[in-house]
């Protein structure tokens, strides 16, 4: 049924009655007006609403709530600021948010990948507050922030309750050495800490070069252990993989190594070392890295295993550590793969680094019946690697996801190469977020 004749009149600065029917992708709530998909923001199933209409695209709207005319009882004060670090849901009691998260996995299953999961998804949470451990910042001026829901105008990240106190004051150190003058043509900031927020390590985006006491200032600041730079290339924001970039390059750096270290302890596992760069992706929920790294090791098998868009070496260090005798870890970022061989080094033979392009690897090598593990970034698979993974014929894979799309496309991929959706679950890794990790596992028979 297409549109009804109200749709039509449906315009920016429309204010319309809404009844908010289901979670959509994107942090905002499906409703219909006259025939007429309505995506509003600040909204939670079951409420009736009315909403100030935005914008339309093609034939859908996009509207913000301006008063709610029904609450859900699980509708809270919002302790953040909802439009800041992509809190939309800071408005909606915690369990329900799981729920809501569970409900847009299976949501993507069916409604990109044409899969029907039966069972139900268990989604494992996370404490809201000060979780996250790496984060992106934009800059204008001396002011430093996150953007605000949908624009380019900064917002104050301690707002979002997303940070530990101790990295907002690391924030504000970054925002007075600004103000001096001394430190220009920064664009972006990105932060990576540790687990117990001792070390922070920074990597700014120039639009040039920097005198070089510029950044030893930002090495300065306390528990900041090294900085680096980059320029005249690809920016980090381009994706996941900021080494990728044509003619990215780092060119500058002051005080130590630009990474920070974790001593991460899985159960009955001796403690490991990962370190990881500012520039390089790592999982940047604090408070769910090692049950999420534990919980994949519980999926695979004991025998040979492949991890694929390995990052620093999470996964793959966390099974070498937890006694698998054989991982070959594949990254083709610089920046990560460069973190990878530091923390493969103690493993010896049992955990192998390879810097190549995941499409690469898996032509070039067959499968000897070993498990693969997935990572990718946002952007899921390619086409290529797609078809690469299902010709190598690994038994198992264990496909960790931060995109639900993405992942139902993918899934959909291997189901058509033979593949069957054996089991599936998720981990809260952003609190008040709509993102949520999914952990899904394939099997051939």
């Amino acid at each position: 049924m297409g549109p009804g004749p109200g749709a039509a009149l449906l315009r920016a600065g429309n204010v319309v009655a809404l009844d908010v029917e289901k979670p959509a992708a994107g942090g905002r709530m499906l409703a219909r007006h006259d025939g007429l998909v309505v995506l509003v923001s600040a909204a939670i199933p079951g409420e009736q609403v009315r909403a100030l209409v935005q914008r339309t695209s093609a034939g859908v709207a996009y509207a913000v709530t301006v008063e709610v005319v029904k609450a859900s009882p699980d509708r809270r004060p919002a302790a953040t600021d909802w439009a800041c670090g992509g809190n939309v849901y800071a408005h909606i009691a915690y369990p329900r948010q799981l729920s809501l998260k569970a409900e847009i996995v299976l949501d993507a299953l069916a409604r990109i990948g044409h899969i029907t999961h039966q069972a139900p998804i268990e989604v494992s949470p996370s404490p809201e507050r000060g979780y996250r451990m790496r984060a992106r910042f934009h800059l204008r001026g001396s002011h430093i922030g996150f953007f605000r829901e949908g624009t380019h105008h900064l917002c104050d990240p301690a707002s979002t309750g997303q940070l530990l106190p101790e990295t907002d004051r690391v924030l504000a150190g970054i925002g007075e050495i600004l103000r001096t003058g001394r430190l220009q043509g920064v664009t972006s900031i990105e932060l990576a800490e540790n687990v117990p927020a001792t070390e922070r390590a920074l990597h700014l985006e120039l639009e040039r070069p920097v005198p070089p006491a510029g950044l030893e200032l930002l090495a300065r600041i306390p528990t900041v252990v090294g900085v680096s730079a980059s320029f005249g290339g690809a920016s980090p924001s381009a994706g996941r993989h900021p080494g990728q970039g044509q003619g990215w390059r780092r060119t500058m750096t002051a005080g130590g190594a630009a990474c920070v270290l974790d001593d991460l302890a899985l159960p009955d596992t001796p403690p490991f070392r990962l370190q990881h760069n500012a520039a390089a992706f790592f999982q940047g929920n604090r408070y769910l890295l090692a049950p999420l790294a534990a919980r994949v090791c519980s999926l695979v098998p004991r025998g040979p295993v492949i991890d694929l868009y390995a990052g620093v070496g999470l996964f793959a260090a966390a099974l070498a550590a937890s006694g698998w005798e054989r991982v070959v870890a594949v990254e083709s970022d610089r920046a990560a793969a460069a973190d990878l061989r530091a923390n493969a080094a103690p493993f010896g033979a049992a955990l192998e680094p390879v810097e190549m392009a995941v499409e690469d690897y898996l032509a070039g090598h067959q499968s000897d019946g070993a498990t693969v593990v997935i990572d990718p970034p946002r952007t899921g698979m390619s086409r290529a690697a797609s078809a690469a993974l299902a010709s190598h014929g690994a038994p198992r894979i264990v496909y960790v996801s931060c995109d639900v799309a993405t992942f139902a496309r993918d899934a959909r991929r291997l189901l058509d190469a033979g593949y069957a959706l054996e089991h599936l679950e998720a981990f809260d890794l952003f609190p008040n977020t709509a993102h949520v990790e999914a952990v899904g596992v394939f099997s051939r028979f």
